[in-house]
């Protein structure tokens, strides 16, 4: 990692700068496999199914039998583990649950909010060199938990032609009962579209690479809602000499490791920790099995130092980080001044790992600077709010002058004619 020293605020904006991602010629190629699916249904999702995942499948949806037999073949040690998170999982997002109240905004005015679920819903879940069974139990729990009538998972199949067992195992413990062999841009396709095996749905949630990102987009245009546009991960960690140069790599492989796309930062104000850092990465990614992927990552990842404690946080909050870690023993100094951050780690104790696994706070997050405007998938994410309203005959007395006043001078007499003729009404 290349270490930059105070440099002036002028060329924060260039060092802050994410990996690009592919370039426009992507658009037709996934446009083609959209409308494939879209066209061919089941029969195109086995047909890439062998093309791009080297699986020979026969069938799209996950029998009773392959979820049993996936559930028999994982370690009571890792299927504990999982119950585990899925338990500090569920009784975050479960908290999350809000009541409404009614409110009188004038005398015989009343107004409310009713939360309701999203009918269908999308989860797509990667299966290639990574398997994140860790993100069905993110984006199952707070569907189940929100009501959603209908939730189906897509997920790629491995050359033995069956998903993979955890992702299987989580799905079954977090509700889901529709599961289907579908990777890639095919699956965005299916679930946005449908075909005779996979339900269409309303909103589609799910990481994946940038050829399920971009498809995500295409579809997001036609009327399909996603979660949010996700690029690649990234970590930014604001350390000081308090921090533990250990730690901090480990933190910073550990999203390296990700993907060669993946972008780690490090923001201190100690030159010797900056130093310190850079020689911790260098011994511990010898130990990793994914030491290449994360070789690209670090080759575009960086280490600025800086002056002062409030250049730290101002530097954080233009950048807008996916993952923030705030490792120090100062972290309720910096963390009250922290605006733009899809979730925070804070305290030398608390490693970005434990929000991908299983502390119970929502690993999908926004990444390449989203969360200067939106946060992370949360039991909101799966609702829709219905407002209602009630006027009673002394409110309409009320409120009805005023209705007429704005309607006549916006020039839009029939809004005030529908006023009008009731409160005419009223006087009879």
């Amino acid at each position: 990692m290349n270490i930059y020293q105070q440099p002036p605020k002028t060329e924060w904006a260039d060092l802050l700068k994410r990996p690009e991602l592919e370039p426009g010629y992507l658009e037709s190629s996934l446009k083609n496999i959209l409308n494939r699916v879209k066209t061919g249904g089941d029969k195109t999702l086995i047909e890439l199914a062998e093309k791009y995942d080297k699986s020979v499948i026969t069938s799209i949806e996950v029998t009773q039998k392959e979820i049993e037999a996936a559930e028999n073949s994982l370690s009571d040690t890792l299927k504990e583990a999982i119950k585990t998170a899925y338990s500090n999982i569920y009784t975050f997002h479960d908290s999350q649950r809000i009541n409404e109240n009614i409110v009188e905004t004038m005398k015989g005015v009343r107004c409310w909010r009713r939360a309701v679920s999203i009918e269908k819903v999308g989860i797509y879940i990667p299966g290639g060199s990574a398997p994140l069974f860790s993100t069905v139990l993110m984006l199952a729990i707070p569907a189940v938990i929100a009501g959603c009538k209908e939730i189906v998972l897509c997920s790629p199949p491995s050359p033995n032609g069956n998903i993979h067992p955890a992702i299987l195992f989580a799905a079954r413990l977090s509700g889901i009962t529709k599961m289907y062999k579908a990777g890639g841009a095919q699956a965005i396709a299916a679930m946005a579209y449908g075909t005779e095996s996979v339900p269409s749905v309303y909103k589609i949630f799910g990481p994946g690479n940038q050829y399920v990102t971009y498809a995500k987009k295409l579809v997001s245009q036609e009327g399909i809602a996603i979660d949010m546009p996700a690029g690649p991960s990234e970590v930014a960690i604001i350390a000081d000499n308090t921090s533990n140069p250990a730690f901090i790599a480990s933190d910073l492989l550990s999203q390296a490791e990700h993907g060669p796309d993946s972008q780690v930062l490090l923001f201190t104000n100690d030159s010797n920790l900056a130093e310190a850092v850079q020689k911790e990465v260098a011994s511990q990614l010898e130990n990793l099995p994914r030491k290449e992927i994360a070789k690209q990552a670090l080759s575009q990842s960086k280490i600025i130092l800086l002056e002062t404690r409030e250049e730290l946080i101002e530097i954080t909050n233009q950048y807008a980080p996916e993952h923030l870690i705030i490792a120090s023993d100062l972290w309720e100094v910096y963390s009250e001044k922290i605006i733009n951050a899809g979730s925070v780690f804070v305290g030398n104790y608390t490693p970005e790992a434990a929000g991908d696994y299983a502390s119970g706070t929502n690993h999908t997050l926004p990444t390449n600077g989203y969360a200067r405007v939106s946060g992370g998938v949360s039991l909101g994410s799966f609702m829709k709010y219905i407002t209602f309203q009630h006027i009673s005959e002394q409110g309409l007395r009320n409120i009805g002058p005023v209705i007429e006043t704005m309607a006549e001078a916006e020039e839009l007499f029939g809004h005030k004619n529908a006023v009008t003729l009731r409160l005419n009404e009223l006087k009879r």
